[in-house]
């Protein structure tokens, strides 16, 4: 536009109010467009947050499941524990009975093998009082083989129960 020069003051005063409303709607519209801007950005903004909220109520969830899951693998590992312990006991347990019956077993054994050679030789001792009794008779030929034979069987289980002590 042209200078334009009032010619009166009426006119002077309605162009300044004029240059003041034209101001006001410029300002106005571009009040608007920021406000449209900030729309926009807080929409945007609402948006991420409802995504962010989304998103921790999830791993909310996620850590409260691994939390769980956590506390019941301890919970099975104190159990496991538990039971290595008792089978653990239960092994030494057994081993000791085990141990207990084999040291019976042995002594059994050996206050048999006692036995059996108090028998035997409580067996010739008759032998030899029933010869000393009736020297006249002589003892029937297989008596006399069978007392070499015990001789010869006693020294083999003597070496036998030495040999089997020795394993041990």
């Amino acid at each position: 536009m042209a200078p334009y020069a009032p010619r009166t003051r009426a006119a002077a005063a309605l162009r300044m109010k004029q240059i003041a409303l034209d101001n006001q709607d410029r300002t106005i519209r571009r009040l608007r467009a920021q406000l449209a801007t900030e729309r926009r950005g807080l929409a945007a903004t609402k948006k991420e947050l409802e995504d962010t909220q989304v998103a921790l109520e999830a791993s909310h969830k996620v850590i409260a499941g691994l939390t769980e899951i956590g506390l019941n693998m301890s919970k099975k590992i104190e159990k496991m524990k538990v039971k290595k312990q008792q089978v653990r006991a239960n092994h030494v347990e057994c081993h000791q009975k085990f141990q207990a019956r084999i040291h019976e077993a042995e002594d059994s054994m050996q206050a048999q093998h006692l036995i059996i050679e108090a028998l035997v030789d409580e067996k010739e001792k008759l032998l030899q009082s029933m010869v000393s009794m009736k020297p006249t008779m002589p003892l029937p030929h297989s008596m006399v083989i069978g007392r070499k034979n015990r001789k010869k069987n006693r020294k083999s289980k003597r070496l036998g129960i030495f040999l089997w002590a020795r394993e041990r």
